[in-house]
């Protein structure tokens, strides 16, 4: 579970790469030496769109025209927008200057969509219908109030939102008339158990309920029944993680997770009618996701191999994988089906492009790319590809993760780097595009983006090596990354720093406090430095699975004493080297004080820090210019304090 993930804005997504074998040499299809790249500056680079289709729950596709719902940040915002499957022309929806919008769903009979945005970073999302004439009608107001949209009832007349406006700490189930907006309790959460996901014809709800990290039930609702009673459906001994993916489009089952028969989740179907289990994907991998086509002809499916993604099409009809053009090489991604199942729309992304979106004609297999994401000031040449590679860990555990390594750089010409460390606990450095690592790169920075112990993808024994032992061993992998980038010819050995966002920025932190000669610098995005407040000041929507994430990282009403021993808040006396430390005013998840007090602390040893905070963003940030000015600020704090020092 991804319980302090750092935000799509500073992680790698999804792309192809080349699984290495566990050794300590370099890439091996990454050129020792290249022709001269242009540098360009964080502003070139975060001018390229990021793009993100519509929720898999909703419509995609209008009714009226079959114009695809997207978001887009094009104007340095994400806001909603309607694009032209023919010409690919885009309608903005939405013209927010400030919250993040992104679009969820068209309506089913007509061209009205929901849209749903944050205050500004707070996590407080509400569901606003956009009209027809541009107006945005707030169906889940309150100041206080998060909500999510989960679905349509069949015939297109109800809502399905779940909304924590009756207690912050529960989530309910309400419809809401798609005419009048008035809203009635479809299912009242007293248990505060987390919802996965509403059948289609509105009668069965999926809930889960964590026990730990390692542990979890799925309970189902009828909600045609008079008592709505939550039934547990997955009775087991031992540890087993279950949770749902989605229902069948006709309702008759469950397809859900659960990691029972070995190291990774599976696809299961649970029949509603006869409580009958079946496979339905297996994988030497975890299944990321399952989803259907409207009618259920088509089954698409996502597999987390090896930091990528492979997704495939199935015709359930011929049981055959459904045929596709040439594509741009990368993942594929949000694969969304047109009403008539006549087309697909989907994005692909890859470490150097990327994610557009895309258009099919499945009879015809006519293709269209339907959107430019790439700056075109930027050549794709100039930025580097992204491999697979793993090194053998201080205690012999292989550790995989994910370098990027500046072209040129050479035993000759050797080069600063970076160990990156992804949010979490439990989070998963990925292969995909990343403006803000394309930038350090192209600067002349390797990075290295680590996957230490307990990282997700790598199967549940791995995942649960970090378990109440947060800040030692899975610190120790981190440490061993920057002794292994050492180990390269180029690389320069007393160049090398530490950089991390929420999780990953406690693990920056910790690195400097702890391990005080490991590394030159570190840059802290938004890190944990007290556990003992952060734990005891989590969202009150957090609480479906409180109990779970106190099982992994200890309770703070007991574990007090080895938060405090490993928060580096209180042992900043230890830290020597140059510090950057980025935060939003309104995370909830981090809270500033986090940030100004580290700031403070490790200030008063003497020790060069910059702070830089914005008053607009939360936990990620979402505006262009925040992303801008953050990623022009490491590259050069990093020339100052890390190519500095080792230059004569």
């Amino acid at each position: 579970m991804k319980y302090f993930a750092i935000s799509a804005a500073f992680a790698a997504a999804f792309g192809l790469a080349a699984c290495q074998p566990a050794d300590q040499a370099a890439p091996a299809n990454i050129e020792a030496s290249a022709p001269a790249v242009t540098q360009y500056d964080a502003a070139t680079f975060f001018m390229t769109t990021s793009f993100g289709m519509a929720d898999s729950s909703g419509h995609a596709f209008a009714a009226s025209d079959g114009r695809i719902l997207i978001s887009s940040d094009e104007t340095g915002v994400f806001n909603a927008y309607a694009v032209d499957p023919v010409s690919g022309d885009r309608e903005a929806l939405t013209s927010s200057t400030t919250s993040a919008t992104y679009a969820v769903s068209w309506f089913p009979n007509d061209d009205r969509a929901l849209v749903t945005a944050d205050g500004g970073g707070d996590e407080l999302s509400h569901v606003y219908v956009r009209e027809l004439d541009g107006r945005l009608s707030d169906l889940t107001p309150g100041e206080n109030v998060k909500a999510q949209f989960i679905g349509f009832s069949p015939d297109g007349s109800d809502i399905w939102i779940a909304t924590n406006a009756r207690d912050a700490a529960a989530f309910d189930v309400y419809q809401y008339d798609t005419l009048s907006y008035e809203s009635s309790v479809l299912f009242e959460n007293a248990d505060t158990l987390a919802i996965n996901a509403v059948s289609p014809d509105g009668r069965w709800l999926a809930l889960v309920r964590s026990r730990t990290s390692a542990d979890s039930d799925i309970l189902l609702v009828d909600l045609a029944a008079d008592d709505r009673e939550p039934v547990l459906i997955t009775p087991h001994d031992g540890n087993i993680a279950y949770s749902a993916y989605t229902f069948t489009p006709d309702s008759s089952a469950l397809i859900y997770a659960t990691d029972e028969f070995g190291e990774f989740s599976q696809a299961w179907s649970h029949d509603l009618a006869t409580g009958e289990r079946a496979p339905v994907v297996t994988a030497d991998w975890d299944v990321q996701f399952v989803t259907y086509s409207p009618s259920g002809r088509f089954l698409v499916t996502g597999i987390n191999a090896d930091a990528r993604t492979e997704v495939s099409i199935t015709d359930l009809e011929t049981g055959e994988a459904l045929a596709l053009p040439d594509l741009p090489a990368g993942d594929l991604g949000s694969v969304r089906f047109s009403r008539d199942e006549g087309s697909i729309a989907f994005t692909i992304n890859a470490a150097t492009s990327p994610s557009n979106v895309h258009l099919v004609e499945l009879a015809s297999q006519a293709h269209t790319q339907l959107t430019q994401a790439l700056n075109p000031a930027i050549s794709e040449a100039d930025m580097v590809d992204a491999e697979v590679v793993r090194f053998t860990s201080f205690d012999g555990v292989e550790i995989p993760g994910i370098m990027y390594r500046p072209h040129g750089a050479s035993a000759d010409n050797p080069v600063p780097a970076l160990v990156m460390v992804h949010g979490g606990p439990g989070g998963q450095s990925r292969i995909g595009y990343s403006a803000m690592i394309q930038h350090l790169v192209n600067h002349g920075y390797a990075v290295y983006a680590a996957n230490n112990r307990g990282s997700s993808g790598y199967g549940k024994t791995f995942f649960h090596m970090d378990d109440r032992r947060h800040g030692e061993e899975d610190l120790n992998d981190i440490v061993a990354a920057g002794d292994y980038l050492r180990s390269l010819d180029w690389v320069r050995g007393d160049q090398v720093g530490v950089i991390g966002g929420s999780y990953g920025g406690f693990m920056t932190v910790a690195a400097l406090a702890f391990h005080p000669d490991a590394f030159e610098v570190g840059i802290d995005i938004f890190g944990v430095t007290n556990w003992e407040r952060t734990l005891a000041s989590i969202p009150p929507w957090w609480e479906s699975f409180r109990e779970s994430l106190y099982d992994e990282m200890g309770d703070p009403a007991t574990d007090a004493e080895r938060h405090r021993a490993i928060s580096p808040l209180f042992h900043a006396d230890t830290i020597t080297k140059p510090l950057m430390v980025i935060q939003g005013a309104n995370d909830p998840r981090v809270l500033q004080v986090e940030s100004d007090e580290m700031v403070a602390a490790v200030r008063a040893n003497g020790v060069p820090v910059e702070y830089v905070l914005f008053p607009d963003e939360g936990h990620g940030f979402r505006g262009r210019d925040n992303r801008i000015t953050a990623s022009e600020a490491y590259v050069s704090f990093l020339d100052t304090y890390l190519r500095g020092e080792g230059e004569e």
